[in-house]
């Protein structure tokens, strides 16, 4: 593919990625979304903090490990000339140019405020009602977790070794609702879990980031 398809292609996948982060920008600022961030991070405690930086371990050696087998190192973003996530808006085509910084910075401001939300998403499509499926149905729903980040470009080895964080999030409502047997506290339980992990990870490129202007 010439360079000017690739240049378009990054243009409408970073185009789309950034619609989606408006929208969860949009929902998080209104009435309802304020309510549910509030609900969400005001509940987060330490014994949502400390499993955080064992699990993220997990994730990057079980990755390591399954990058090594040929074809999981694919991923379409990649393909394309793109870097990492593309929810970071990393390519090829905006490196030495002001893009470089600019759409990342951006993608960030509008991620950020919404992080809980879309945490809170996934935990309804990939945890909520577990307590009624069978073992097999449990390891389907954390293996699709983790595939399901390989449809936004990531590598599949990537994206499967993103199954041992959903395997800690089902851990984390199965354990809640034994306590509590209510599917809504169950699954603000394991969103808080989900927030506090996405947040490491955003913290960890924000560092990154920024240690590489100075």
């Amino acid at each position: 593919m010439n360079p000017s398809a690739n240049d378009l292609v990054t243009v409408v996948v970073l185009g789309g990625i950034g619609w989606r982060l408006f929208g969860g920008l949009r929902h998080a600022l209104s009435d309802f979304g304020r309510e549910r961030i509030v609900e969400i991070v005001g509940g987060i405690r330490w014994r949502h903090l400390w499993p955080v930086p064992f699990v993220l371990t997990g994730v990057v050696v079980v990755a390591a490990l399954l990058l090594q087998i040929p074809g999981l190192s694919w991923g379409w973003w990649s393909a394309f000339g793109g870097e990492g996530n593309p929810v970071f808006g990393s390519n090829q085509s905006t490196i030495g140019t002001a893009w470089e910084w600019i759409v990342p910075g951006i993608f960030m401001l509008m991620l950020i405020p919404a992080l809980p939300l879309f945490a809170y998403a996934e935990e309804q499509a990939f945890r909520r009602g577990a307590e009624l499926w069978s073992r097999w149905r449990r390891v389907y729903k954390v293996v699709s977790f983790g595939l399901v980040h390989a449809l936004i470009g990531i590598p599949i080895g990537t994206a499967l070794a993103l199954s041992v964080g959903g395997a800690y999030f089902m851990r984390v409502y199965l354990r809640q609702y034994r306590r509590l047997p209510s599917t809504h506290v169950a699954t603000l339980e394991s969103t808080r879990a989900h927030t506090a992990y996405n947040g490491l990870i955003i913290g960890v490129v924000l560092i990154f980031v920024l240690s590489s202007l100075l």
